[in-house]
């Protein structure tokens, strides 16, 4: 299909586009269709991701100009798909893609961590993405600092040089300490300041709270532990009661501040399996966010401290260990009876990648994915990972998602 946002699904959605603006349709975005039934509305997201330059920029450095450029490349592909909703990654690595007064700007903006890039990327996108009918959610990453081990290689203003004792290196990255609450609350700062400042839709965290476990390797949070951990029944506990903290706080405070905005998370997809624990997914995951990230997924959900959750379910139908047709069923089962939204994250940048297996190799995997979420009512949407092979579409499985399973614009569910 090559580059969907500028040739083939151009020319085939245009006959249908033009049909929605000449009827007002599509500034209607899916409100009634023609024969005035309610169309259902559901939540068709992307997530574009800035962490080393993934979908954008391209390459730090760029002139403005290009940047700009870029972005709308992206956000016209995802209106062209019939998505509406963006998640852009705005603080990758406690740092800003906007101007900050908590952290520096971001290096993959101009290269160099705390240069100006001469713009505000933020406000160019909610402008941009809004213009589009797209909603603009804010996608942060609370505690990774940065991808290597030196400080001396932060900006000497930076949080974590002026704080080193907030700082854990672990697995070659360096982290801000969850077991801090002066962190705690300082991350909350940092992340809530644009919240305040701009339109956005939505607050999003991914999958990254304590980090992945590195075999040989321990996360030094000895002296925080021995400070705050008391009254816990071990270290474990603990941990999870610090992200349980950081989720609770985030959500009441984006409410206080603006009631509108949705807080979501997208975690990895096995909260954990059912030899584990009896509530747990009949699957056989290598990791499980409650053991291994001290992410209580399902509490959060249960709790109803967020408002969506999206959990990444990144493998095709039939996998063995963690089957998309297991784990689809175990989520909608979580959110029922719960007021949070179920969205299913699509690892779009899987399909055709030959290093895939098999499944990955159809073109009408990832539409089989929708299929079986149309069964569960409990399912209000997906997100696709991410901007880039959204363009690229190698096999044409997003294109084959598009025509069977979105034939106009709707808005999000609300």
């Amino acid at each position: 299909m090559g580059r969907m946002s500028r040739r083939g699904f151009t020319v085939a959605a245009a006959g249908v586009m033009s049909a929605m603006l000449a009827t007002g349709e599509a500034g209607a975005l899916g409100d009634a269709d023609p024969s005035g039934a309610r169309r259902k509305r559901e939540f068709r997201g992307l997530w574009v991701a800035t962490v080393g330059n993934i979908d954008w920029p391209s390459a730090p450095g760029l002139d403005p100009g290009r940047q700009q450029a870029e972005l709308l490349d992206l956000l016209d592909a995802a209106a062209e798909c019939r998505l509406n909703a963006v998640l852009l990654q705005l603080r990758p690595t406690a740092d800003a893609f906007w101007p900050s007064p908590y952290e520096p700007w971001s290096e993959y903006l101009t290269g160099t961590q705390g240069r100006d890039p001469g713009w505000d990327p933020l406000a160019f996108a909610v402008r941009a993405a809004h213009e589009r009918r797209l909603e603009l959610h804010g996608w942060f990453n609370p505690y990774r600092i940065a991808n290597h081990t030196d400080p001396g290689r932060l900006i000497p203003t930076h949080p974590a040089r002026l704080h080193p004792d907030w700082v854990v290196p672990y697995g070659g990255k360096l982290y801000y300490n969850p077991g801090l609450p002066e962190v705690r609350r300082f991350v909350q700062d940092a992340m809530l300041d644009p919240v305040a400042r701009y339109d956005l839709d939505g607050v999003h965290f991914d999958d990254y709270f304590y980090p992945y476990p590195v075999a040989g390797q321990r996360f030094d949070d000895d002296a925080a532990y021995e400070r705050y951990g008391t009254g816990h029944p071990d270290r474990a506990a603990w941990r999870r009661d610090n992200i349980d903290l950081l989720v609770r706080e985030t959500g009441r405070r984006i409410k206080r501040r603006k009631r509108h905005v949705r807080f979501g998370v997208s975690p990895f997809a096995v909260w954990r399996n059912r030899t584990t624990d009896p509530r747990g997914s009949d699957t056989r995951a290598g990791v499980q966010t409650y053991d291994d990230l001290c992410a209580d997924t399902r509490k959060w959900v249960r709790e109803e401290w967020i408002d969506y959750i999206v959990p990444q379910v990144y493998w095709p139908i039939g996998f063995p260990d963690a089957d998309y047709a297991e784990l689809v069923p175990w989520w909608a089962r979580t959110v029922r009876g719960t007021g949070v939204h179920l969205y299913v994250g699509e690892a779009l940048y899987r399909a055709g990648d030959p290093a895939q297996p098999a499944p990955w190799q159809d073109p009408a995997e990832l539409s089989r994915h929708l299929t079986l979420c149309g069964a569960h009512r409990e399912v209000l949407g997906n997100v696709y990972f991410s901007a880039k092979p959204l363009l690229a579409d190698r096999i044409g499985a997003m294109e084959r998602v598009v025509h069977d399973h979105y034939p106009r614009r709707v808005r999000p569910p609300r």
